[in-house]
C-alpha cells in the first residue's frame, strides 16, 4: 500500500519542516488538498504555498483538486511537476478534455469520485486517466470519519480490470490501521492518511510503518 500524507493536517507554522518529515519517514507521495471556497466552503493553499511544499518535498505530489475552473488551477500548479493532479467528477464539464490536458502537461491525470457518486459515473473515462481517487468523507474539511465505500470500490476495481488495470485506486478521508487492510483487499492502491500520520503519537515513521504493515498481516 502506497502511503500520502495529507499535508492539510500538518503545522502549517513549519510547513517546510512537516514536509521534510513525512518524507524522510518514508512517505510515497505528500498530498495537496487544493480548495477554493466555491466547490466545497473551506479555502486551503494556492501556488505559492504548494511551490514551499515543492521545494521541501523529496517524494512526488498529488495534488487533488477541490475547486470550480479546474483548468484554471491546472495550469496554476503544472509547472511544478506534480505526479497526480486529481479532479472532481461532479463539478467538471468536460473531463475527457481535461484529462487529456493534464496528460499533455507530463502529469498524470486522475479523477475523483465523492462518496455518493458511482462508480459508473466514470466508466467512460477509464481508459484516460491513471488513478481514481474514491472519497471516504465528504470533501472539504479535515479530520472527518471515515464512510463506507467498500462495495463501490469493488466495482470500481472491476471496471478498471476490463479496460484499464495499470490505473491505480486511492482512497481520501478517515484512513487508519484499524481499516487499510480491508480497503487493501478490495483493491486499494493508495491511501491519503491526514490526522492518522499528523496527529500519530509515536511519530510520522511509527504511522506510516503501521499503516504498510497492517496490509501485510
Amino acid at each position: 500500500m502506497l502511503v500520502a500524507p495529507s499535508i492539510l493536517s500538518a503545522d502549517f507554522g513549519k510547513l517546510g519542516d512537516e514536509v521534510r518529515a513525512i518524507c524522510e519517514a518514508g512517505c510515497d507521495a505528500v498530498h495537496v488538498d487544493v480548495m477554493d471556497g466555491h466547490f466545497v466552503p473551506n479555502m486551503t493553499m494556492g501556488p505559492v504555498v504548494v511551490s514551499a511544499v515543492a521545494a521541501a518535498a523529496t517524494a512526488p505530489l498529488d495534488i487533488h483538486l477541490m475547486v470550480e475552473n479546474n483548468t484554471f488551477f491546472v495550469d496554476l500548479f503544472a509547472p511544478l511537476k506534480p505526479r497526480y493532479i486529481s479532479f472532481h467528477i461532479e463539478e467538471e464539464r468536460h473531463p475527457h478534455r481535461l484529462a487529456q490536458y493534464i496528460k499533455s502537461r507530463g502529469i498524470s491525470p486522475a479523477i475523483v469520485l465523492n462518496p455518493h457518486t458511482p462508480p459508473q459515473a466514470i466508466e467512460l473515462l477509464l481508459p484516460y486517466v491513471d488513478m481514481v481517487l474514491v472519497m471516504s468523507v465528504n470533501p472539504g474539511f479535515a479530520a472527518q470519519s471515515f464512510i463506507d465505500v467498500y462495495d463501490k470500490i469493488k466495482v470500481l476495481k472491476r471496471m478498471i480490470e476490463e479496460v484499464n488495470p495499470e490505473c491505480l485506486i486511492e482512497v481520501d478521508g478517515g484512513v487508519n490501521d484499524q481499516n487499510i487492510a480491508s480497503l487493501a483487499k478490495v483493491g486499494v492502491d493508495m491511501c491519503v492518511a491526514g490526522s492518522f500520520v499528523f496527529k500519530h503519537k509515536d511519530g510520522y515513521r511509527s504511522a506510516i510503518e503501521s499503516l504498510k504493515s497492517a496490509c501485510e498481516s
